[in-house]
């Protein structure tokens, strides 16, 4: 692959929902145009793209891939994204470095939640959006009723339509030029086409006329367009968000895929026409153009660890990235040394000299750098704005099968989480359990299929424990006295200690009201700290005990016998005997959840939360088909709420949750807890 300026670069992230036909499209694309010598499938294991075992074994996008391809002298870097929400992660990388996006829907199956989830995505980023819509020829597709729906709920407009025969898909014509393309060459428009041809050119006319004033009047004066006036006016239309055009064909038989490349050419945004924002190194803003003439700037958008070294996907906003790039990392205060420079298509690599700003590759062996990284020069250290991705919520503890593998376990989830960073791995010392989250069953199931694959360590999975709170409702005062004599040097210590609740603290708050010396003052820290311990053990179910008071007033002591230790066991007597009769009780983790859902699902999320003990707190739509749910519930009924929101949802449903306090627990909830630990304690 020959190198490529700036200004004949274009990037072109490739979403839409799962199964549409995505990578369908750009596996057409690279056979018909001889670059791969097969047409690849997802679902038989033989995609160019797909290429990865996790996709193979499930038959569909897991990963998001580049996809150079070379049109008309332009260089299209085509990003394929998995379209199943457990990916999530992986879509939010290749969005942060596209300029452009390509919805692609299925004629058979239409607007679908996630062809929905796509166009808010590339609405919220502002990127130029085209929409393809593929397998038109399918027995049950409907190309009207897709181009309608993406009208109403897209404001979209039809740049092609298909040409059929007998229930086949021949060719297409374009509506902006009034050509027809049959068999890929040049035909006359079928004439039960010609009235929707012209009324769509004159959609698309008035839509072009109101991106120039000049054209405004020359559309009134009924007067044609240029060729060269339409590619100038659908071009701006289209990266103003004021047209997003819709293109048809089928990938299978390469019908519709040339024009869709033609028009990616003429209309979509070029690299050089894109000025970032960057940090400089006493973090102020930089506008940085997307000129091979700047200071160099290179973000590092994926991170892949195979078995031969680390893969850095790098995107060069500003500057060449060359073999001789000085490269420095702001982050890690580190220098890096630029080796192999290339350009990744499924499984293969190609070696590139240079890339210039605006193009997308990879670099191998870095050191230092890792995803949401910058690369750029020591004189002149740049900071590109970080990916925000998805945070897991589908938590599981996961265990080594085998003690010895403890250590390649973590090592190995480390390396993961830095190539996926929608993954989490949490030590949580209080459970002592190490949580693995993910933003689903899928996500989960690839994170450990990683670990016995690639890292050579299986794991088990359990539900991880619910952080309960223990806590007192009353008061009481008790003794607590540590007597030992056993020949020699013995021990002494006694203390009275008041329990009192403390809503204002959660850690336990301590005092001492002693008079007239009865403990001396040297002991004071020893009852403390064997308070301390003590409360990290509640009587209930051995739960941390929060807002307690504890008050030293009273005790003796013996001159020759007492001693800090002695004091410390004391103090864990007093607690042992007081606590359990001042009311001991449980308290339960409330969160807040956020749940997105298509609106028709507000039924059926309201009655579910019921269910789950939740409170709803706020409902508000975020369009027409949108609805946002806030909830607050107990923690430990969104254990697997992830999996169940989906189920509930046909897979269209998505949420986030946060820790907002502790609540009691219902006695009901108390009794299961309190007999859960009983039995974990005698297998213990």
């Amino acid at each position: 692959m020959k190198d490529y300026e700036t200004k004949n670069i274009k990037s072109v992230v490739v979403l839409g929902h799962t199964g549409a036909g995505k990578t369908e499209v750009l596996e057409s694309v690279l056979y018909n145009n001889k670059i791969t010598d097969r047409f690849g499938k997802a679902v038989d294991g033989t995609s160019i793209i797909d290429s990865d075992s996790e996709e193979v074994k499930r038959g569909m996008s897991v990963y998001s891939h580049v996809v150079p391809v070379e049109w008309r002298n332009q260089k299209i870097n085509f990003l394929d994204t998995p379209g199943y929400l457990d990916f999530a992660g992986e879509q939010a990388a290749a969005m942060a470095v596209a300029d452009n996006a390509l919805i692609v829907v299925s004629a058979k199956d239409g607007v679908q939640s996630g062809t929905m989830k796509a166009y808010r995505a590339a609405e919220s980023k502002h990127l130029p959006l085209m929409f393809f819509i593929t397998r038109v020829d399918e027995e049950n597709a409907d190309y009207a009723k897709v181009v309608a729906d993406l009208e109403k709920r897209c404001k979209a407009v039809p740049l092609t339509l298909p040409i059929m025969e007998n229930g086949k898909v021949t060719g297409v014509v374009n509506i902006i030029t009034k050509k027809a393309y049959i068999n890929g060459k040049e035909a006359e428009i079928p004439a039960a086409l010609q009235g929707q041809v012209d009324d769509g050119h004159a959609v698309l006319c008035e839509a072009i006329a109101m991106t120039d004033d000049a054209l405004m009047e020359k559309f009134f004066m009924e007067e044609p367009f240029t060729d060269e006036e339409i590619i100038q006016g659908l071009g701006h239309g289209l990266r103003h968000n004021t047209i997003r055009p819709i293109l048809c064909g089928s990938a299978t038989k390469y019908v519709g895929i040339d024009t869709l490349l033609n028009a990616i050419v003429d209309y979509a945004l070029n690299a050089n026409k894109i000025v970032h924002t960057a940090k400089n190194a006493k973090g102020e803003d930089v506008e940085l153009p997307t000129d091979p003439a700047g200071p160099f700037a290179a973000f590092v958008f994926k991170t892949v660890n195979d078995a031969f070294a680390q893969i850095s996907y790098v995107k060069v906003v500003s500057g060449v990235l060359s073999a001789e790039t000085a490269a420095y990392n702001m982050n890690a205060d580190e220098n890096e040394k630029i080796g192999s420079i290339v350009v990744i298509r499924g499984k293969n690599q190609e070696k590139v000299t240079k890339l210039e700003a605006g193009d997308i590759g990879a670099l191998l062996k870095l050191q230092y750098t890792h995803t949401n990284d910058t690369l750029s020069t020591k004189a002149n250290p740049l900071n590109l704005p970080k990916i925000e991705f998805p945070h897991g919520m589908l938590g599981k503890a996961i265990w080594p099968k085998t003690k010895n593998d403890e250590d390649k376990m973590s090592s190995g989830l480390n390396k993961i989480h830095d190539e996926d960073p929608a993954c989490e791995v949490v030590n949580n010392t209080e459970t002592r359990e190490l949580v693995l989250y993910g933003i689903g069953d899928q996500h989960i199931d690839v994170i450990v299929n990683k670990l016995k694959n690639r890292y050579k360590v299986e794991v088990e999975l359990t539900e991880p424990k619910v952080q309960y709170r223990e806590t007192i409702r009353s008061t009481v005062e008790v003794e607590g006295k540590h007597k030992k004599q056993t020949g020699g040097a013995g021990q002494y210590g006694d203390v009275w200690i008041r329990f009192e609740p403390c809503e204002d603290q959660e850690e336990m708050v301590f005092e001492e009201a002693v008079v007239g010396g009865a403990v001396p003052k040297q002991y004071f820290p020893a009852v403390e700290a064997g308070l301390r311990e003590c409360m990290n053990k509640g009587v209930l179910a051995g739960y941390k005990v929060v807002h307690v008071k504890a008050t030293l007033f009273d005790g003796s002591f013996h001159p020759v016998d007492s001693k800090e230790i002695a004091f410390k066991s004391a103090a864990r007597l007093a607690y042992k005997a007081g606590m359990p009769k001042a009311k001991p009780a449980l308290l339960e983790p409330i969160i807040k959840a956020e749940v997105t859902i298509p609106s028709e699902y507000v039924g059926t999320i309201y009655g579910d939360f019921s269910k789950r003990r939740g409170m709803i707190m706020d409902n508000r739509a975020i369009d027409d088909e949108t609805t946002v749910i806030v909830a607050e519930v107990p923690m430990a009924e969104m254990v697997n709420y992830a999996t169940e929101l989906r189920s509930m949802t046909q897979g269209n449903g998505s949420y986030v949750q946060e820790f907002v306090r502790y609540e009691y627990a219902p006695q009901m909830v108390t009794d299961k807890v309190v007999a859960e630990a009983k039995i974990e304690d005698d297998e213990d």
